[in-house]
C-alpha cells in the first residue's frame, strides 16, 4: 500500500520526540517537516500547505501566542493536532487554545500506536472535510468567476433569461427586490456578451450627490463652473466598449432624466461646458427594486426613458421563491468567509438549515450573507445553530396569524419545487414521484404560480 504521500504532516516547533521518530518507522510510514520557526512556517503554509499538520504547544505558546494564531488561521481548513505535557492542561490558556485551534491532542510522551491512530483518523476528517468542501453547492460558472449559486427552476429561468440578453445590445431593466442580486445579473450580461473584454463600471444613482450627478456621468470642461480646474472625463465616457450599469434608476432626478434619454436615443452627450457633442460606444443596464410604472403615473419617471429602458427585462427572484437555494447559499458564503470564522466551526446544524429555509428573508440574499458572516464569527459551536444565525424556529401552528391551510399550502408549494427541480422540469417524472396524475401536477403548478418557471422537456 503506497501510503507516503498521503501521511505527509508539518511538525511545528521544539526539538525532535522520540515518539514522532518512531511514527516514521516503516509500520506507520509517517514523514514530517519539522519546522521551529514561525515566520518559515508562515511561507510554508502561504505557499504550499501539507494535509496534516502537529503542534508541539509548550514553547511556541509561551513565546510568541499571537503570532502562532495568526499563523494558523493562514489555512482555516488544515486541522492540527496538539502535542502537550499533561501538567500544561493546568494552564487556561492552553485548555483554550486547543479547543479553538486543533482537532485533536495527544500528551506527552507519545505512544507510537496511539498517536498513529489519532493521526490517521484526523488525517481521514481532513480528507472528508476537502471533498465536502469542493462541492458547497451548484454554481452556474461564467467568465471572470461571477457566478448564481443555485438550482432552482426560478435561477435557471433567470439563467435562461441572461443568455438570450447577452447575446444581443440592445437597453436591460433589471428588476428585483432589494438583495436579491441585481447587479451580479447585470455582471453576468456583461460577461456572456460580446463585450466582456471592455469595462464593466456600476453606478448607483441615489448615492451620487445631486448637483455633482450631471458631472460624474457626463464629465466636464476645465472651468465649466468654479472649482474645475481641469477636464474630467465621465463615467459613461470611461465605459467606452463596455458596460455602463445604472442601479435604483429610479432616483435618478428628473433633469438628468432627459440628458440620459438622448444619450440612449443616438449614444452621444455634452459635456459640461463644451461646444460639441462626443459620441461613445455603451451598453447601458439599469436596475430599479421600485414600481417605475408606478413613478411613471405619479410624474416622477419620464414614459419616454422608461420605454427606452424597458427594451429587454430580466427578473431576479426573491430568496423565498427559490428555498431549495438556501442551503447551496449558506455553504457558499460559508466557504467565502471561511478565514473570518472561528476554527471550530465547521458547518451548520440541522435545525439551523431548517430554520433558514423557514425565514421569510425580507433582505433576501445579502440578508443571507449578513447572517452567515456574523454566526461565524460569534458561533462557539463546531455547528451554527437557529440562534448563532439570529433566527426563531418557527411553529407555524401557533404563529399568530397563520392558518393551517396556509401551512399546507406552503408545505405543498416546496414539494411541488422540489420535485421539479430533482427531475430537471419534467412534468411527468415529477408527478410519479409526488405520487399524483400529471393533470393534477398542472393543477398544483398553476396553483402556486409556478407555470412562469416551468419549462417542459421534450
Amino acid at each position: 500500500m503506497m501510503r507516503e504521500t498521503s501521511r505527509q504532516a508539518l511538525l511545528l516547533g521544539g526539538q525532535p520526540l522520540e515518539g514522532i521518530a518512531a511514527l516514521s518507522l516503516p509500520q506507520y510510514a509517517w514523514q514530517f517537516r519539522r519546522i521551529s520557526c514561525l515566520i518559515e512556517a508562515e511561507a510554508l503554509l502561504t505557499s504550499s500547505p501539507p494535509p496534516l499538520g502537529v503542534i508541539l504547544l509548550e514553547g511556541l505558546l509561551a513565546s510568541a501566542p499571537r503570532h502562532l494564531e495568526r499563523v494558523l488561521n493562514l489555512v482555516p481548513d488544515l486541522l492540527w493536532v496538539a502535542l502537550f505535557p499533561p501538567h500544561s492542561l493546568q494552564d487556561e490558556r492552553t485548555v483554550r487554545f486547543i479547543a479553538r485551534y486543533c482537532h485533536a491532542c495527544l500528551p506527552l510522551p507519545l505512544h507510537p500506536d496511539q498517536a498513529n491512530h489519532v493521526l490517521e483518523s484526523t488525517l481521514a476528517m481532513a480528507s472528508l472535510l476537502g471533498r465536502a468542501d469542493s462541492h458547497p453547492g451548484h454554481a452556474t460558472p461564467s467568465r471572470a468567476g461571477v457566478s448564481l449559486v443555485g438550482s432552482s427552476p426560478a435561477i435557471q429561468t433567470l439563467m435562461r433569461d441572461i443568455d438570450k440578453i447577452a447575446a444581443v445590445d440592445a437597453p436591460v431593466l433589471i428588476t428585483g427586490e432589494s438583495g436579491t442580486g441585481k447587479e451580479l445579473t447585470a455582471r453576468l450580461i456583461h460577461t456572456r456578451s460580446a463585450r466582456h473584454t471592455g469595462p464593466f463600471n456600476a453606478v448607483n444613482c441615489g448615492a451620487l450627490p445631486a448637483g455633482l450627478i450631471q458631472s460624474e456621468l457626463f464629465g466636464h470642461e476645465r472651468g465649466a463652473f468654479t472649482g474645475a480646474d481641469r477636464r474630467k472625463v465621465g463615467i459613461i465616457e470611461s465605459t467606452s466598449g463596455g458596460t455602463l450599469f445604472l442601479d435604483e434608476i429610479g432616483d435618478l432626478p428628473l433633469e438628468l432624466q432627459v440628458n440620459l434619454l438622448r444619450f440612449l436615443e443616438d449614444h452621444r452627450f455634452l459635456r459640461l461646458g463644451a461646444q460639441r457633442e462626443s459620441e461613445v460606444d455603451v451598453r447601458v443596464l439599469a436596475a430599479t427594486h421600485v414600481d417605475l410604472e408606478g413613478a411613471v403615473r405619479e410624474g416622477r419617471f419620464r414614459e419616454d426613458l422608461y420605454h427606452r429602458l424597458n427594451v429587454l427585462q430580466a427578473r431576479t427572484p426573491p430568496l423565498r421563491e427559490r428555498p431549495e437555494d438556501i442551503e447551496q447559499l449558506a455553504n457558499h458564503f460559508f466557504q467565502q468567509f471561511r478565514r473570518e470564522a472561528s476554527r471550530r466551526v465547521r458547518g451548520f446544524s440541522h435545525d439551523s438549515l431548517i430554520t433558514m429555509r423557514q425565514h421569510a428573508w425580507p433582505g433576501n440574499v445579502r440578508e443571507l450573507i449578513n447572517r452567515v458572516r456574523r454566526a461565524m464569527v460569534m458561533c462557539e459551536q463546531r455547528l451554527i445553530t437557529p440562534d448563532a444565525l439570529g433566527l426563531e424556529r418557527r411553529n407555524g401552528l401557533s404563529r399568530e396569524g397563520v392558518s393551517l391551510e396556509q401551512i399546507r399550502d406552503g408545505a405543498e408549494r416546496e414539494a411541488v419545487i422540489a420535485a421539479l427541480a430533482r427531475n430537471k422540469q419534467q412534468v411527468l417524472h415529477a408527478a410519479r414521484e409526488l405520487g399524483v396524475s400529471r393533470a393534477t401536477l398542472y393543477r398544483l403548478i398553476e396553483k402556486h404560480h409556478l407555470h412562469r418557471t416551468l419549462e417542459e422537456r421534450a
